[in-house]
């Protein structure tokens, strides 16, 4: 026997307002509860990678602006990751991708009028994240090194600042291998003359 169009209908109704709408309003609740799953899953995420990572940050700024500046850079750049984190932790190297942005903010500071630098410093809560200062010898070579051309600066902070191997500087700097270790030898260079001077000098 048939069931007619409208009997049909009769029985899609009577579903809708029987199991089916208890159904759906436990579907909605158990979509809210991995929704909010899902949420703290990526705050979680996102603050282990603070927490492995601004002190590294804060390194590469220390190394490419010098200390007045650095933890305003540090925190710009983790920012950057904060907003965008969705799209930057799927990346293969999230933390070279944010290594990169720190390396440009800190080279574009050190190019700012002094005046303006001041203006766009930020006030912000210190965090329990804590880098010893430097000493005077380590920031002597720094200074150094933030006379170097920008991208020898870059890679000289990256290996020796971060302790990075050649292969991860070259995935942060968007660059051949080969570049990164001829930057390298070209500072290395430079910075064994100048300290060879400064010492005949002393």
């Amino acid at each position: 026997m048939k069931t007619s169009p409208r009997r049909r209908g009769r029985g899609l109704l009577e579903l809708v307002d029987g199991p089916a709408e208890v159904a759906l309003t436990t579907a909605g609740s158990l979509a809210d509860v991995a929704e909010e799953a899902t949420r703290a899953e990526y705050v979680e995420s996102f603050e282990q990678f603070y927490r492995h990572e601004f002190p590294r940050l804060l390194v590469l700024a220390r190394a490419l602006a010098g200390d007045p500046w650095a933890e305003d850079i540090a925190h710009d750049s983790i920012l950057v990751a904060y907003r965008q984190w969705k799209r930057i932790s799927l990346m293969d190297s999230p933390a070279g991708y944010v290594h990169r942005i720190c390396a440009h903010k800190a080279v574009s500071w050190m190019r700012r009028a002094s005046a303006e630098r001041r203006a766009l410093r930020r006030v912000v809560a210190r965090g329990v994240v804590t880098v010893e200062p430097m000493s005077a010898e380590n920031e002597r070579f720094w200074a150094e090194v933030r006379r170097l051309p920008r991208r020898q600066a870059e890679t000289v902070a990256l290996f020796y600042g971060l302790d990075l191997p050649i292969p991860v500087i070259a995935e942060t700097l968007d660059c051949a291998e080969g570049t990164v270790k001829a930057h390298l030898a070209r500072a290395r260079a430079q910075l064994s003359q100048r300290f060879a001077i400064s010492g005949e000098e002393g």
